[in-house]
């Protein structure tokens, strides 16, 4: 059943890493960075403020800063259990997918994912009373997440855990803020 699943991860993998073109991979290397994100950041990071005020956001990044160094060591445990080769090292898939980046790094999960995911979870359910269109924070983990797909250093399996990991993550923290630091 696990070897269905794993062939399955590669064969889409192939397909959705197929879809780039040397066109787009130096949009894509942008993507996949997190300093290129920083006016997005900045943006929300200001409408955090507006709502909740300085001394609340300052305890959310407190928070933000703790839930990433989870994400990060969490994601670096499994990487290292697990130690599933990236696809652009994959002997099986690497000579015929796009490989635009490389790694030497494992594979399973994506800390890309589970970052990204974690944070903006987080932020959303601070602020989701606030702003209609809030739900549209979400495109960052997708796009951010798909980059690494599209670059050749992450199965969708691994995005998806990193996903499942991050809002798990982001939803937890969010209720120790909610329970500690949030008074109606």
């Amino acid at each position: 059943m696990l070897d269905k699943i794993i062939a399955l991860d590669k064969q889409l993998l192939v397909f959705l890493n197929g879809l780039g073109s040397p066109t787009f991979d130096g949009l894509w290397l942008i993507i996949t960075k997190q300093a290129y994100w920083t006016p997005l950041f900045l943006l929300i990071f200001y409408l955090v403020i507006k709502k909740i005020g300085w001394k609340n956001f300052f305890i959310a990044i407190g928070f933000i800063a703790l839930l990433i160094l989870l994400c990060d060591q969490s994601a670096n445990l499994f990487k290292n259990h697990f130690q599933r080769l990236r696809p652009c090292n994959d002997p099986q898939i690497k000579d015929i997918i796009r490989v635009v980046k490389g790694s030497d790094s494992f594979s399973f999960y994506s800390g890309h994912a589970t970052n990204s995911m974690a944070t903006t979870v987080f932020i959303f359910l601070i602020i989701r009373k606030y702003y209609k269109y809030v739900v549209l924070l979400f495109l960052f983990p997708l796009i951010f997440a798909y980059s690494r797909i599209y670059l050749g250093l992450h199965f969708p399996i691994d995005i998806l855990t990193g996903y499942a990991f991050g809002a798990l993550y982001g939803s937890l923290f969010y209720k120790v803020y909610q329970k500690y630091f949030i008074k109606d």
